[in-house]
């Protein structure tokens, strides 16, 4: 309710320029939780009666957690769905295109993620084995100053992540209630339709408070077409390379790639939302 009620005010701010600060502070944050998380790992040591297999006991349990896995991995890396959205921000002339900052800013970021999860995910399960947490920082429970203030650290960042990925959607919205449904463009049209949203997605997160399996779930069936195989399948359009070329080959690949990650991974999520859903009790 706290997190929603941030929102129903951010929300408001009119685009990409003007949560840049919030932008900014998600990613500070983003890259200190997760330093805190390896090292506080690391200085834990590791644990007595580690055990590095499978968490799951059957095959079965074993192939589904792996397609949720999946799906936590492309929502991680997921990102193209608003790369075009920031691009079109940005200055472009004919003499500086804009798509050469942005590349260079593409490649940074991905560098920055990697450098945030791969030591929290390498040196967590060294550490922890398969009795690691979804949420690495319950696994570390100790020193609580610590963990208490990553874990606001955590809320920052996914205050600033939520706009990030929210703006495309108002846009997305506001425009059809303009273009398609012939609505009035106004302040109270983006009033009602923002906090429309923000209360959807509040009531999502109360009503479904299944992390790891909402991850993958969305990783899957939102982020892989935006990220892994549209833009393949655009490019291809576009372009038209020379069949059986490189180019033809890459793009070929993803696209299958990411249509398989799609229809696997939101399979994996929902299990592990089911399987939760279980011993839940809903709004208790």
């Amino acid at each position: 309710m706290i997190f929603a009620s941030v929102h129903f005010v951010l929300s408001h701010l009119p685009d990409f320029n003007s949560i840049s600060g919030v932008s900014l502070a998600a990613a500070v944050m983003s890259f200190s939780y997760s330093t805190i998380s390896w090292a506080a790992s690391l200085d834990k040591g590791k644990q007595e009666d580690v055990q590095y297999g499978y968490s799951s006991h059957s095959t079965a349990g074993t192939v589904f957690d792996f397609f949720n896995a999946l799906g936590t991995i492309a929502f991680a890396y997921a990102g193209h769905n608003v790369v075009l959205e920031i691009q079109a921000t940005i200055p472009s002339t004919p003499e500086k295109p804009s798509k050469v900052p942005m590349w260079r800013g593409v490649v940074v970021a991905y560098i920055v993620v990697a450098l945030c999860y791969f030591p929290v995910a390498l040196i967590g399960y060294w550490m922890f084995g398969n009795d690691v947490n979804a949420d690495i920082l319950l696994s570390l429970a100790k020193p609580k100053w610590l963990i208490a203030m990553a874990n606001m650290f955590v809320v920052i960042h996914v205050i600033g992540s939520y706009q990030i990925y929210a703006m495309p959607v108002f846009d997305m919205i506001e425009t059809v209630m303009v273009k398609k449904l012939n609505f009035e463009p106004s302040t109270m049209l983006r009033f009602i339709v923002r906090n429309v949203y923000v209360a959807f997605t509040m009531f999502i997160a109360v009503t479904f408070p299944f992390f790891d399996g909402l991850l993958g779930f969305f990783g899957g069936f939102a982020f892989a077409p935006t990220t892994y195989f549209l833009p393949c399948i655009m490019w291809l359009s576009i372009n038209k390379p020379r069949k059986f070329g490189l180019s033809w080959w890459t793009n070929w690949i993803c696209i299958v790639l990411g249509l398989c990650l799609m229809i696997l991974s939101p399979i994996g999520g929902l299990r592990t939302i089911i399987i939760k859903a279980k011993t839940y009790k809903f709004y208790s």
